[in-house]
């Protein structure tokens, strides 16, 4: 029985139908694609401006004919009661709700039509297609947060119950849950992994630690899928090591959509089914591909709720060779509300701090995990998780490494920590400004 896909029907969303206008949307011919995604934009923003109040008073002098005429779409202007965002042939009971991570500093509640969200199942299916998973009889190592209060957790856990999943739970990363981790995967044939790439990371550690090959002891697993934190290199080539399976990279907004999913050949295949996406500069002037700049999503099939123009708060690039039908993305290299101001006025991804240390810091073996804070224009702190302090000889290191990176005159400060605070989700932020 496909549970799952009847779980999705039983919930009132149309899989099926779903699925069969991906494929329609799928064979269109890439000299007519232009033409499709100009025309369901268009739809879009016509169809909010007739039927959703919100919209019609936010973009006010919107001209649906004219793109770069429709005002740029924030966090910051969706914090209402849902009732006030949602389209006029919308209640809350006939709508998909659900609630952003907090993860950017700016939790908000939102919704979908319910065949918009049947949409978003339909393109995760068919990405996890590529990989020959399928979520109605592949087991899935799920590794992401559960809620604590008790109606969330049991819905989590029926949700696991009906996409065929066990949960590790991610806020405990000692070594006796790791161990426990191990007999798990020994006694269960999971076919894949998925879930938040720092404590996959940290599990890939430990098992190097005790020279375990993970496929060895689970040898139905057949491939790792992380999401929602930066994926770096090292740490990729450090899961498929320990784990002997390959490591794919997603990226995606639970208000939105799967964003962009990689393929067999390490390709970041945008979803340019039913989203637009576009890179903009600081004043909200479209970027030519290749260039750096903000990611500014339109939600083309959302009816309920409009997110058209809207500034995700993350900032990557669009490859040079991408066409109108495939587009790649070349690199995620963070959020917009991590920039780093320095007191020279100049500015930096807050991820530079986190690439710079994270090699330094990880060659001695007693950190765990670190995150970084911005305190000041000339102040930072590295607060890691270890049961020693940092030598003063690392602390010096680290410093000068930064200082010859970024400029001199920063105060690096450092602290310890038994344990490293992960936010409610189960994510965990690498670098927070507190001064923006």
């Amino acid at each position: 029985m496909k549970l799952f896909d009847f779980s999705l029907k039983l919930n009132g969303f149309k899989i099926n139908e779903a699925k069969d206008a991906l494929k329609a949307i799928q064979s269109i011919r890439e000299t007519e694609y232009d033409n499709y995604l100009a025309t369901k934009r268009e739809e879009i923003v016509n169809y909010h401006l007739a039927n959703n109040s919100f919209y019609k008073s936010f973009a006010k002098n919107a001209n649906p004919q004219d793109w770069e005429s429709l005002p740029v779409m924030y966090k910051s202007d969706l914090q209402y009661p849902l009732e006030k965002l949602l389209s006029s042939k919308f209640t809350k009971s006939r709508v998909y709700i659900d609630k952003t991570s907090g993860a950017s500093g700016q939790p908000f509640i939102f919704a979908k039509d319910k065949f918009c969200h049947a949409l978003t199942w339909s393109v995760i299916i068919d990405r996890f297609s590529w990989l020959n998973i399928n979520f109605n009889h592949s087991k899935q190592a799920r590794f992401y947060g559960i809620p604590k209060d008790i109606r969330g957790f049991y819905k989590e856990k029926i949700k696991d119950f009906l996409g065929n999943r066990k949960r590790f739970n991610v806020f405990d990363l000692s070594d006796r849950a790791f161990e426990d981790w191990i007999q798990v995967f020994k006694s269960t044939q999971f076919e894949y992994i998925n879930g938040y790439t720092s404590p996959i990371v940290l599990f890939a550690k430990y098992l190097m630690t005790k020279k375990i090959k993970l496929n060895t002891i689970c040898p139905t697993l057949r491939v790792c899928v992380v999401t929602s934190e930066i994926l770096f290199d090292t740490d990729r080539l450090l899961m498929e090591t320990q784990f002997g399976v390959p490591v794919i990279n997603e990226y995606g907004a639970s208000e939105l959509d799967l964003i962009a999913f990689e393929n067999s050949k390490k390709e970041w295949i945008i979803n340019n089914e039913t989203l637009f996406v576009e890179v903009l500069d600081e004043n909200d002037n479209p970027l030519p591909y290749g260039e750096e700049g903000r990611l500014v999503i339109t939600s083309l099939y959302n009816k309920a709720q409009a997110f058209i123009r809207y500034d995700i708060g993350d900032i990557g690039i669009i490859s040079k060779e991408s066409t109108p039908k495939k587009m790649l993305l070349k690199k995620l290299i963070g959020r917009t509300n991590d920039t780093v101001i320095l007191p020279s006025g100049k500015k930096a991804a807050g991820l530079t701090f986190y690439y710079i240390t994270k090699s330094i810091i990880e060659s001695d073996n007693l950190v765990k995990e670190f995150v970084i804070e911005q305190q000041k224009k000339d102040t930072f702190k590295i607060i890691y998780e270890s049961e020693k302090m940092l030598s003063k000889e690392k602390e010096a290191f680290v410093k000068s490494e930064m200082t010859g990176y970024l400029e001199k005159g920063l105060h690096i400060l450092f602290e310890k920590q038994d344990k490293i605070h992960r936010s409610k989700s189960g994510k965990l932020k690498q670098f927070t400004s507190l001064i923006n």
